[in-house]
């Protein structure tokens, strides 16, 4: 390992163990963060209409932040993502990602005669820190550009500004916050990927992790893709659930103990929910949010505890063929995290063609054919062995990744594909605002 690096790693832990004698700056809460409610309806104004494909596209770039730098940091990264509710009701969503405290805006977006207005909430992931924020893009501020037909015209600094204000918790925004737009987002291709399907619960988001409902929020917070925890049921159904045993740091009070393995698929959805209010979701039904509901890329299926693995891959089979059949690029993989899942794998008689993801060492890595090698990043920035792992064809994600300095300092570095983290809004802003 890198000398510097483990300095660095033993400073962060330190410090963190520090804080977190001292109470840090998080505060513990019960339920999750109150998000602002019934902000659409501030959109639903005469004449109102949804931005077509070309201006939502064109809206898109790293932005300088004048009012409000001291709040939210110099530079804001603007992407655009989407949910399908119903099979038929697409919800388009503007998501600004942030240094400072791992803070993201989720906006909704509308032309209004020749002004385009934008209305949302904004979070701070460390905290509880929440509030509303409202912008407006005028006919001489950049709104005529985004508006024309070939706005997809190269834009330079200064074309297109965004006037707002933003308000904390429930109150009317009051405090400026202007974005002028910059230069383009970084165009390498990465994968950010969420841990735990999009979020954890203790960071208090409105949607319980390893649940359909964090599955559709993950892209708002910057995710391109998700790992789930798979275990099974007593009765063999696959599902979704990270931690050993149903606990009240998951689940509602339910009066079931022990692990989720003692129980039927029939026992955990009719009498355990998730701490948000949500049932504990089947990998089938996680994977048909994947592609029905999202944008999302990637799938990192981390096979937590697995006991029928021919039944995982073909599930993993159906849902690869389910992705292709209707246009959409998922890579779906099957996630080997150790020795004995690494065993029951290369029992299968394709699993040479399985794609699949390797935590383990390099040779084991290909010695199975696997499409992605992912070691942790406690060890250390891997720049020599990702550049030989991408030789071989395969790509390189490290995990479980959170801290600034360090997500910065591995995307900086230029050797990775992707990262697993639980802070989307921290690896997508530094993605997104790096300079190719």
């Amino acid at each position: 390992m890198n000398v510097s690096f483990f300095r660095s790693l033993t400073l962060f832990l330190l410090a963190g163990f520090v804080a977190y004698l001292g109470g840090g700056c998080r505060t513990k809460f019960d339920t999750a963060v109150v998000i602002p409610q019934n902000l659409k309806a501030g959109l639903d104004l005469p004449g109102a209409k949804l931005l077509f494909a070309q201006t939502r596209k064109a809206c898109e770039g790293v932005y300088a932040v004048s009012d409000g730098s001291d709040v939210f940091g110099a530079e804001i990264a603007a992407k655009w993502s989407y949910t399908v509710k119903n099979k038929v009701d697409t919800t388009y969503h503007f998501s600004l990602f942030c240094e400072p405290q791992a803070t993201y805006f989720v906006l909704e977006g509308r032309q209004v005669a020749d002004s385009i207005i934008f209305l949302g909430y904004w979070r701070r992931l460390v905290n509880a820190d929440v509030g509303t924020a409202r912008f407006v893009v005028r006919r001489n501020g950049g709104a005529r550009v985004l508006l024309a037909p070939d706005c997809c015209q190269a834009l330079k600094p200064g074309d297109v500004v965004f006037k707002g204000m933003y308000g904390n918790g429930e109150e009317n925004q009051k405090y400026p916050l202007t974005l002028s737009f910059n230069r383009p987002l970084n165009p390498k291709p990465f994968q950010i990927i969420a841990h735990r399907s999009g979020g954890r619960t203790s960071d208090l988001l409105p949607a319980s992790e390893n649940s359909v409902e964090i599955i559709r929020l993950a892209p708002e917070l910057g995710a391109t893709g998700v790992e789930f925890d798979i275990r099974q049921t007593k009765d063999g159904v696959p599902i979704l659930y990270h931690d050993d045993q149903l606990n009240l740091r998951l689940t509602q009070k339910s009066g079931l103990i022990g692990p989720v393995e003692n129980y039927t698929y029939k026992q955990l959805t009719s009498l355990v929910r998730l701490v948000n209010g949500e049932q504990i979701p089947t990998l089938e039904e996680a994977l048909t949010a994947v592609i029905d509901d999202t944008p999302l890329q990637t799938v990192w299926m981390d096979s937590k505890l697995i006991r029928d693995m021919p039944l995982i891959r073909e599930i993993h089979k159906k849902y690869i063929a389910k992705a292709a059949a209707q246009g959409r690029k998922v890579n779906i993989y099957i996630g080997l995290p150790t020795e004995t899942t690494l065993n029951q794998f290369e029992a299968l008689d394709d699993h040479l063609s399985a794609p699949s993801l390797c935590e383990l060492d390099t040779s084991i890595a290909r010695r199975i054919n696997a499409k992605v090698w992912a070691p942790r990043f406690t060890l250390g920035n891997p720049v020599e062995s990702a550049k030989v792992m991408q030789a071989a064809g395969l790509k390189v994600f490290v995990w479980t990744l959170d801290v600034p300095d360090f997500v910065r300092q591995f995307i900086d570095g230029g050797a990775l594909d992707g990262i697993l983290t639980n802070y989307s809004a921290i690896v997508a802003y530094y993605h997104y605002v790096q300079k190719p």
